[in-house]
């Protein structure tokens, strides 16, 4: 059945407005092609498709679907995605109304048989399945041709664009008022700016030992003066992520450099500074430099902890 469909439902995808605006015939194609999607391209696509996040970066839009338990726990952004697991993603993302079982629990599993009893997904198929680019988007070319869904689409879509010079007024402003304490307290190495993602605070040069992932005193004490900060935003919600220099195996550098984030979040869910609950961890080893790892200094800028202060 979806082989025959792809021009059909091209032309229905390219039909939408808004998917003109920012999804293009070659991302659709590509996705078409796919045997099977990740978390990530799923995620990057449905949130956009339903208008509740907008970014070209597959893995932030995976991370902003994982904080909100959009996804089930324990998967990763390039993980192989499960038709259960989509269901779920798609159920919240499109904020489809479930019965009285998917109300009360909220899981992959009553979210694959709504998406069966609605109609979108065809025909009963095992929900441990691989998910295919082409089956996915019929999944979103279905939710999307329903009445009531595409109402909360267009609301949605039209609050997007009014709102991006509200949020990044209000994300400038926190960020300079961050930047003003940390210069008048003399924090080191410590910078901050305003994002696509949030406020970014970045730790710099962060000494721990060789293959260790115990936080230092001397970093201690500048995560101390960090937590006072985070402890003054009510309902904060964070994202620290870990970063190396590329020395090393990569697979040992994501696992330490995720390590040394998860430190640095004990340790501020000890000082009170926000509930474990609230943070998001993650690992980038040392794929995301910013600066070379030729110098003393690059690595210095590379050995890094960053984090994200999200939209509430």
């Amino acid at each position: 059945m979806f082989s025959k469909s792809r021009s059909f439902l091209l032309f229905c995808l390219l039909a939408i407005p808004m998917f003109l605006s920012a999804q293009t015939a070659a991302e659709i194609e590509t996705l078409l092609g796919t045997n099977t999607i990740t978390y990530a391209q799923a995620s990057r696509f449905t949130l956009e498709a339903a208008s509740v996040f907008i970014t070209n970066n597959p893995e932030e839009a995976f991370n902003y679907a994982a904080q909100r338990n959009w996804l089930p726990g324990g998967i990763s952004a390039n993980e192989l995605a499960r038709l259960d697991h989509i269901s779920l993603l798609l159920m919240r993302s499109f904020e489809v109304d479930g019965g009285i079982m998917y109300s009360i629990f909220g899981n992959s599993r009553y979210a694959y048989r709504e998406l069966v009893f609605r109609n979108v997904i065809q025909n009963r198929t095992d929900p441990m399945m691989l998910v295919s680019g082409e089956r996915f988007l019929f999944y979103i070319n279905r939710l999307l041709g329903m009445e009531d869904i595409q109402g909360l689409v267009d609301a949605r879509w039209l609050a997007l664009q009014q709102e991006p010079v509200d949020v990044v007024t209000r994300r400038e402003t926190l960020a300079a008022e961050i930047a003003e304490i940390i210069a008048e307290q003399a924090i080191a190495d410590t910078t901050v700016e305003a994002t696509a993602e949030g406020v970014l605070i970045t730790l710099s040069n962060i000494m721990f030992q060789a293959d260790s992932v115990e936080l230092p005193n001397s970093e201690r004490v500048k995560i101390y003066e960090i937590s006072r900060i985070l402890s003054s935003i009510p309902g904060i919600r964070i994202l620290i992520a870990g970063h190396t220099t590329n020395i090393g195996e990569a697979g040992y550098l994501l696992e330490l450099s995720r390590g040394r984030a998860q430190s640095v979040a004990d340790y501020l869910v000890s000082l009170r500074a926000v509930e474990m609950a609230n943070i998001t961890i993650v690992g980038y080893g040392g794929n995301r430099p910013v600066a070379t790892n030729a110098t003393q200094e690059g690595m210095a800028a590379n050995r890094r902890v960053e984090i994200i202060i999200l939209e509430n």
